[in-house]
């Protein structure tokens, strides 16, 4: 079941909503276009178990 988390976009600093499919596993990465400006950033999603939700860290495209 997909559920909803967000990433500040490494290149603009804007907020994203994303969805992450939990089907997936508690370790993922992709490549997502930031909302705003475009630019892809490679999200790094992690299950956090203290907070019960996923992390996101995201780092532009090379």
């Amino acid at each position: 079941m997909p559920d909803a988390a967000g990433f500040q976009c490494a290149g603009c600093g804007e907020w994203n909503e994303t969805v992450v499919d939990e089907s997936g596993g508690s370790r993922q990465s992709y490549v997502e276009d930031c909302q705003v400006c475009c630019k892809p950033n490679v999200l790094n999603i992690c299950w956090d178990s203290a907070a019960e939700e996923f992390v996101i860290e995201a780092q532009l495209e090379s």
